[in-house]
């Protein structure tokens, strides 16, 4: 059934409606069978699934195989400890996601609408999930429509459909039955849609569906549930295939050294099992999964919701941005910055130009019980302007002295509207349009050229431009000579107005440039506006191209990626047309960020590497298809966003150089040290007590290290740059050496010294390690230059690892336990000198890189 088909007397009979309203009983009863007027959200996973979901990664199926194989050896604490590991990692990652959704459902019930029913006979307020089908609601200006409904009654209504249909012009609305067939929605003139906003006039209209049987639920239902798998997904995908591919070969070559000695091949598989599991990096998952936690709490309190943890540091592999313009870039306030009262034409009422009581008469904004005023944006703008310069009480008088008698809607062919009022025995009508519009009617031809001249040059700088004129009549015209009252006018005046930047957005938008992040902006507005907003934000500079949907259409997806990196501004663009800029730009190999608030928009805020959706003008679908949601529809908080993602990836960079720089060492020396003619130099529960405790408490106070200096000053990471990428695996591989070289030269200076060797050892890998996780707090800035107290988390846990490795070194209890023994204090002296050369040996690597390797900066 095609409802805009039916007339309002056969709806009543199909739908079993009544003209006073259904009864409680009745809408109780359609309740029950058809279910909340909700759109149904992808459907939630249970909670324990949500908590499985954390298994799935390849590092995490590795940690499991290593803890099956611990218990295999017999070492049933080293496979206790891994899996507390892993199930600690996996709930972090299942409360954060759990409190995402809950933050979801929090903001939906925020932005909850509420509407006027008729139900028997009264007019009650309701919340709209309690709509049935066959009720009638009463709709005003400002209303956001609650379902699908059919128009029975308008007055002078407006529907802004731009959620739903991409077009941002609003939709004049009428009752009168349609007798086409297939007619598209913007078509649809006598119906309104779920999620669309009355921006003028007021109506009835009866629901005719709710929820998921909507216009915008059909959308809803069809939404791809995949999304593409963010940076750090793919960087730990391969990191996990590379560990597993090294440690395998490392106990291999073990193996087949042990037996190419003569070793018992039990004896010698136990010592590569043993290596294996101190290999692994137990605690790298959840130490991510920690630092992303903290970036998305970081996030929260700076107006940016994450949804998906791994999103978190996908902001900061970031290359292009694509923004809406209006209320992202601009305020979506309409402010007007310009008038130009005609001076040649006389008043028509003394106190009051002739430009004063068009914005004050011909418009359709009525004034709250607060005194302020409520209607469509554009005629906002304009009483907001009047009324800077007359009081409420004038304002109101005006209506009062010159009642409205008739109107003429706008309408798309004409470009204006006209309002008929009567002052005293006069009768005045009042004309507003666009001045291309205006000029034709008026019966001054200089006035018409002046007024084109002024206009143009205004449009030009970007400016919304409205004319105004009007004439004197003989009497109330009747409704047969309505198509010729607009000739022969006399002009009074234009207006100009603007939707200005947003505070703080011209500052973000160089930011984003010196980042090496291009912005974009992407709008359904005039290209001479999208043009001149660009430019006064700072996006579109001489050179850059500008691209109408239109044009969009008619390139070949060839000929669009030869030119899609030179285009900063896209104006008239249909939301759909995102979708294929975002395809455009990662078939480039870029990490595109989009933003979005429409229906239509959900596509692309899925397709893209991170959708984010506006909290405030955002549509539900639009908020479940995204990764991130702006919960103060601001660019610069897009911005701030990415910085904390920068920071995220230079952390965890820093976990895997500190974690693998440390397990490197051990492996080292425990497999080299017989090589060498040495005792094995660790106890299992040495490895144990470095792994967890000398590794973990540093490494986790690492996740609150600041930004570096010179985080947005960087180019972007290449998408497909590995994790040991930039000197990362060579500082793994060096300093592992150069630590083990150190360990295992005081186990040989002990052993000739007579000294306490084993316990020296295990001091010596230690404190080298915390040397180690102080000199790599920055890639390039000295430890002392950079300030101890910058972290205090981590000096607290660098200052309690030191003291706890001290216990294990001097009371009784943790001798037995550790199968330590007190060191004299030279012996002390010695391993806290020895050890401190890895610390320096890191710091003199920073000296070389800022000497040989200077960062890449970005082109003035």
């Amino acid at each position: 059934m095609f409802f805009y088909q039916e007339s309002p007397e056969q709806l009543f009979i199909c739908l079993d409606a009544r003209p006073s309203g259904l009864d409680e009983a009745e809408a109780l009863r359609r309740s029950e069978k058809q279910g909340p007027n909700l759109l149904q959200e992808k459907k939630k996973k249970a909670v324990w699934l949500l908590f499985l979901g954390q298994f799935k990664d390849l590092m995490v199926l590795i940690l499991a195989a290593a803890a099956l194989l611990s218990g295999l050896i017999g070492d049933l604490t080293d496979m206790a400890i891994i899996l507390v590991i892993l199930l600690l990692n996996a709930l972090l990652g299942f409360i954060q996601e759990y409190r995402a959704e809950k933050a979801m459902d929090a903001l939906m019930e925020l932005t909850e609408t509420k509407c006027k029913v008729l139900r028997s006979g009264k007019l009650v307020t309701l919340p709209s999930k309690q709509l049935v089908v066959g009720d009638l609601l009463h709709l005003e200006a400002g209303n956001k429509v609650p379902a699908d409904l059919r128009l029975l009654e308008t007055f002078s209504l407006k529907i802004d459909e731009s959620t739903l249909t991409g077009e941002s012009i609003a939709s004049d609305k009428s009752p009168e039955t349609l007798s086409a067939k297939a007619l598209p929605l913007g078509d649809q003139s006598n119906l309104a849609f779920n999620g669309t906003l009355v921006t003028q006039g007021r109506a009835t209209g009866m629901v005719v569906a709710i929820g998921m049987n909507t216009e915008i639920g059909k959308i809803a239902a069809l939404l791809e549930p995949s999304s593409p798998r963010t940076p750090l997904q793919q960087r730990m995908q391969r990191f996990s295939k590379v560990i597993a591919l090294v440690i395998g070969v490392i106990c291999l070559l073990l193996f087949l050294a042990g037996l190419a000695r003569g070793e018992e091949v039990l004896s010698v598989l136990l010592l590569s099992m043993s290596l294996a599991v101190a290999a692994i990096p137990e605690a790298l998952p959840a130490l991510i999964t920690i630092a992303l936690s903290l970036g998305a709490s970081r996030l929260a309190k700076g107006k940016a919701l994450v949804r998906k943890l791994p999103a978190v540091e996908s902001l900061g592999a970031i290359t292009y941005i694509c923004t809406d313009k209006t209320g992202t870039l601009t305020e979506n306030k309409l402010t007007v910055v310009r008038t130009e009262a005609a001076s040649d034409t006389p008043p028509l009422l003394e106190g009051y130009s002739n430009l004063q009581l068009a914005l004050g008469l011909c418009q359709d904004v009525h004034l709250n019980a607060k005194d302020q005023p409520v209607g469509e944006a554009t005629e906002l703008a304009l009483v907001k302007q009047l009324l800077n310069e007359i009081s409420v009480i004038q304002y109101r008088q005006l209506s009062r002295q010159l009642p409205r008698k008739m109107e003429l809607p706008f309408d798309a062919v004409r470009k204006r509207m006209s309002t008929i009022h009567t002052l005293g025995n006069q009768v005045i009508l009042l004309c507003k349009g666009a001045p291309e519009s205006i000029a034709t009617v008026l019966a001054d031809a200089t006035q018409a050229k002046q007024l084109t001249k002024s206009a143009s040059h205004w449009a030009g700088q970007g400016e919304r431009v409205l004319a105004f004129a009007g004439k004197v009549l003989d009497r109330i015209p009747s409704e047969e000579e309505k198509a010729t009252l607009e000739q022969h006018l006399s002009y009074y005046g234009l207006v100009s107005m603007i939707d200005p930047p947003r505070e703080g957005v011209k500052k973000a938008i160089q930011d984003c440039f010196q980042a090496g992040i291009t912005p974009v902006m992407i709008t359904g507005d005039h290209p001479a506006t999208a043009k001149a907003i660009a430019e006064a934000v700072g996006i579109w500079k001489p050179g850059s191209l500008a691209l109408t949907g239109t044009a969009l259409a008619q390139l070949s997806d060839e000929d669009f990626a030869k030119q899609v990196e030179q285009v900063s501004v896209y104006a008239r663009v249909a939301p759909e047309q995102k979708l294929r800029i975002v395809q455009a730009l990662q078939q480039k190999g870029h990490f595109t960020a989009m933003t979005g608030d429409g229906v239509n928009d959900a596509p692309s805020l899925k397709a893209a590497t991170i959708g984010i959706a506006m909290g405030i003008a955002g549509t539900d679908v639009s908020k479940e298809a995204a990764h991130l949601i702006l919960l103060d529809d601001n660019f610069s908080t897009i911005v701030k966003a990415i910085q904390e993602g920068r920071r995220i990836y230079d952390n965890i960079v820093r976990f895997i150089k500190y974690i693998l720089t440390c397990n490197s060492a051990e492996i080292l020396v425990i497999g080299l040290a017989p090589f060498l003619g040495l005792p094995i130099p660790l106890l299992p529960i040495h490895i144990l007590w470095i792994n967890l405790v000398t590794d973990g408490l540093p490494a986790l106070a690492l996740a609150n290290e600041g930004a570096e200096p010179d985080s947005m000053q960087r180019l972007p990471r290449s998408p497909k740059q590995s994790l040991f990428a930039n000197g990362v695996g060579y500082h793994i591989i060096w300093v592992g050496i150069w630590m083990a070289a150190v360990t295992l030269f005081t186990q040989y200076l002990a052993i000739q010294q007579g000294w306490h060797w084993q316990t020296m050892v295990f001091s010596v890998l230690s404190f080298s390690q915390l040397g180690h996780v102080l000199a790599i707090r920055s890639d390039r800035t000295f430890l002392f230059k950079q300030g101890m107290l910058s972290n205090m988390p981590l000096l607290l846990a660098v200052g309690g690892t030191f003291l706890l490795q001290l216990a294990v070194i001097y009371l009784p209890f943790f001798n037995d336990l550790f199968k330590t023994e007190a060191l004299s204090l030279g012996e002390l002296a010695a391993c806290l000198g020895l050890s401190a050369l890895v610390f320096h040996a890191v710091e003199l690597e920073k000296w070389l890189r800022n000497k040989l390797f200077p960062l890449p900066r970005i082109p003035e």
